[in-house]
C-alpha cells in the first residue's frame, strides 16, 4: 500500500518496547537528544543501510551488493541491531536454500527525511570539493 507525504508527516511511530528499555533513560535522568538519536544509528553502516531500504524490501545479498567494503558479518550484525531497535523488518522464508527479506518499520520510515537531508549535506560537500579541485587544477596549469 503506498504512503501517503500527509501521513508520513503526521504519523507518529510506535517506539519498539525494547528500544525503550535499550537506549531511552528513565524521565529523571537528561540525555542528550541526539546522543539518544546516535546510539541506534551512529555506526558507520547503519544509515547507508537505511538508506537502501529507502526504496523497498531488500534480500541480504542485494543489501552487500550496494554496500561495497562491508564484510558479511559486519552486515549481518548491523542488520540484527537494526531488527532488535525495531527499525528494520526480517522476514524468514521456510525455502532453500534460506530466503530472509529486509524492509522498514515505520519506525525506520520516520528516518526517511532526516537522510534524505544528510545525502542533500553530502552532496553539498561533494560539489564543493569538486569545485575546488577543479580551481586547484587551473591554477596549477597557470604559468608562473
Amino acid at each position: 500500500m503506498p504512503r501517503t507525504k500527509a501521513k508520513q508527516e503526521n504519523a507518529q511511530p510506535k517506539l519498539p518496547e525494547d528500544l525503550i528499555k535499550n537506549h531511552v533513560h528513565s524521565e529523571d535522568e537528561t540525555q542528550c537528544p541526539v546522543v539518544t538519536a546516535l546510539n541506534l544509528i551512529g555506526s558507520k553502516w547503519k544509515i547507508v543501510i537505511i538508506y537502501n531500504l529507502m526504496d523497498g524490501m531488500k534480500r541480504f545479498n542485494e543489501l552487500q551488493k550496494l554496500l561495497p567494503g562491508i564484510t558479511q558479518k559486519m552486515l549481518a550484525m548491523r542488520l540484527r541491531e537494526l531488527e532488535k531497535d525495531g527499525i528494520i523488518d526480517r522476514k524468514i522464508y521456510a525455502v532453500v536454500p534460506p530466503k530472509v527479506e529486509y524492509t522498514l518499520t515505520s519506525f525506520g520510515q520516520s528516518l526517511e527525511k532526516m537522510i534524505e537531508q544528510v545525502k542533500s549535506w553530502g552532496l553539498d560537500i561533494n560539489n564543493l570539493s569538486k569545485q575546488k579541485k577543479s580551481k586547484n587544477k587551473k591554477s596549477a596549469k597557470k604559468p608562473a
